[in-house]
């Protein structure tokens, strides 16, 4: 086998022909095969069946003495607090508790920046025309559709194996007041994988902003998501680092149990600080009485400390390890020799980061739609939904059996050779 860039015309047209046969006889397989996004599959959501009844039928007060099924207790019971701050590494009065969605709170923490401004705004974000907001890319889409829908800017910046581009990030936001905020997923990268450094953290935190309201959207959905235990990746706790750098109310963190326990009825957390905390419950408390207690409390019995979240997420990596494993397999088997292709080995988290040859990304979706297999849109990682290279394709193994993701690994990669070998071809006739 021989690497694509050192193949001559002819010797492109005999694979480009032999790839043609090898995807028309996959299609006619028929095959109906969903890696889209990056949800649990049904041994994963099984895992935590014990949740169903772990409460019996009278035993619903909190260990304050609260009854979960009634009004009050606004911002979560105590043991859930105390769940998500040993789960961050913080503290319990920094925690307030919402229900299965931690994206909701971020819109929801958002839009009351925008109707309201935050505890040191000047004036209410919508009132910015201008407003700016940074994307480290790849990222997450939904993020990125966030603060568009709210009406920001989306500017990128590179995302390193260490975090964001520091040199990029500082300079932007030293100059102009107009750029609001940054998102992060300091553990395990979506789609990449990457843990954010320590000095990358520290960095966030101190740096010099020209806006005194500026903020950074913490999201650690991956904190516990780890593949191999004996790689634990974690990063410092947030809200002390911008506390002892000057800057305690430039953070807000998210977090969730939605792909530790059930995805569509999990709970969902927010860190800050005091001062951001008091911001929000004033407007919290006129929005919602507050979140299902009932599953909190569920919650809370089922993971009453670390010991039983590692136990818990042990048996969830057992589950997804080897889907994680079959896919950089496939990938090596089938890619590494032609050099079109790259891809991530993340030790945690949910997704596989493959970048093809620049150029080609749409045309592999749209390949492997066509064979029935089907993945995040090309360009989903990008802000607006353009990758400037179009060559970032997000893999999510977790969802499909083992063996459709063999079967959807291996359609993929002929789809990228096959692109690829194309548009070699069309470089060829230029």
């Amino acid at each position: 086998m021989y690497a694509y860039a050192d193949l001559d015309k002819s010797q492109l047209q005999q694979e480009f022909a032999r790839l043609t046969k090898e995807y028309d006889e996959i299609r006619s397989l028929n095959l109906s095969l969903d890696m889209t996004r990056g949800k649990p599959c049904v041994q994963q959501l099984d895992l935590a069946k014990e949740m169903l009844t772990i409460l019996g039928t009278t035993d619903v007060r909190s260990k304050d003495g609260s009854d979960c099924r009634n009004y009050g207790v606004p911002f979560g019971i105590i043991e859930a607090r105390e769940l998500f701050a040993e789960i961050l590494g913080t503290t319990a009065e920094h925690v307030i508790i919402g229900n299965n969605s931690s994206l909701n709170m971020m819109f929801d923490t958002l839009m009351r920046a925008v109707v309201f401004g935050e505890a040191n705004s000047e004036r209410p974000w919508s009132e910015i025309k201008n407003r700016k907001w940074l994307c480290p890319v790849p990222g997450y889409d939904r993020h990125f559709l966030v603060t568009e829908k709210l009406g920001f800017e989306l500017i990128s910046v590179p995302l390193l194996p260490t975090g964001p581009d520091m040199d990029v990030v500082e300079r932007i936001v030293a100059s102009d007041p107009d750029v609001k905020g940054i998102w992060c997923i300091p553990v395990y990268s979506n789609p990449d994988g990457y843990v954010f450094s320590e000095e990358t953290c520290k960095r966030l935190a101190s740096m010099k902003t020209a806006a005194s309201d500026f903020r950074i959207f913490w999201d650690n959905a991956y904190v516990v998501h780890h593949l191999y235990n004996a790689e634990k990746s974690g990063v410092p706790d947030i809200l002390s680092l911008c506390e002892v750098s000057g800057n305690p109310d430039r953070v807000y963190e998210f977090a969730s149990t939605s792909k530790v326990t059930y995805a569509g009825a999990g709970i969902s957390c927010m860190a800050a600080n005091a001062t951001n905390l008091s911001h929000a419950k004033k407007i919290l408390s006129v929005q919602s009485i507050g979140p299902d207690k009932v599953n909190e409390l569920r919650h809370a019995r089922y993971l009453p400390d670390m010991d039983a979240v590692d136990r818990v997420m042990r048996a969830q990596a057992d589950v997804i390890r080897p889907k994680f494993e079959k896919t950089l397999a496939i990938l090596d088997e089938e890619l590494s020799f032609s050099g079109v292709a790259q891809w991530n080995k993340p030790t945690g988290g949910y997704f596989v980061s493959l970048y093809v040859m620049p150029g080609t990304a749409t045309e592999v979706v749209s390949l492997s739609k066509a064979a029935g297999v089907a993945l995040t849109p090309a360009g989903a990682t990008y802000p607006y939904g353009k990758d400037p290279t179009d060559s970032n394709i997000r893999i999510a193994p977790t969802f499909p059996s083992m063996d459709d993701v063999d079967k959807a690994i291996r359609v993929l990669c002929t789809c990228v050779r096959l692109s690829a070998v194309k548009k070699l071809l069309e470089e060829e006739s230029l």
